[in-house]
């Protein structure tokens, strides 16, 4: 099976930025723990600060992984052409968040993407893409 996690804007500073909300462990950290969790996955990574460089990856990979998790950080709340991307693609996605995008500012109640998705997971920190996984799995 060959799962992708796919990760938005600003989620390249998890570790340093606002670790009362995202906590202190850097997401490469996280990801070798989910490889040595889940050695059955061919499990890779990919993260951009770069709205075009996401749809590009969603594009490459949308055809012939098995399952694609993706927290698009806060192009989750104003990208409609990465929600067109997510429609446009055969590889089921599911969309992820770190922090509780209904417990914060209201404009983050809004996602343009969950439509396009398997399902959402939000407010459980970095154990939301363990979840996605299993889901795959």
């Amino acid at each position: 099976m060959k799962i992708i996690i796919i990760n938005g804007p600003n989620l390249n500073l998890l570790g340093k930025r606002e670790p009362e909300i995202y906590g202190t462990k850097t997401f490469e950290e996280y990801f070798v723990e989910l490889k040595t969790q889940f050695p059955s996955i061919d499990l890779a990574y990919y993260q951009s600060n770069v709205e075009g460089e996401l749809i590009n990856k969603l594009h490459e990979v949308g055809f012939t992984f098995d399952g694609i998790i993706l927290n698009a950080g806060g192009y989750t709340h104003t990208s409609v052409a990465l929600a067109d991307a997510v429609a446009s693609i055969k590889t089921k996605v599911i969309e992820v968040h770190i922090s509780n995008i209904f417990a914060r500012e209201e404009f983050r109640h809004i996602s343009l993407l969950s439509k396009n998705c398997v399902g959402i997971i939000s407010g459980l920190g970095m154990k939301g893409y363990e979840m996605a996984l299993r889901f795959f799995l």
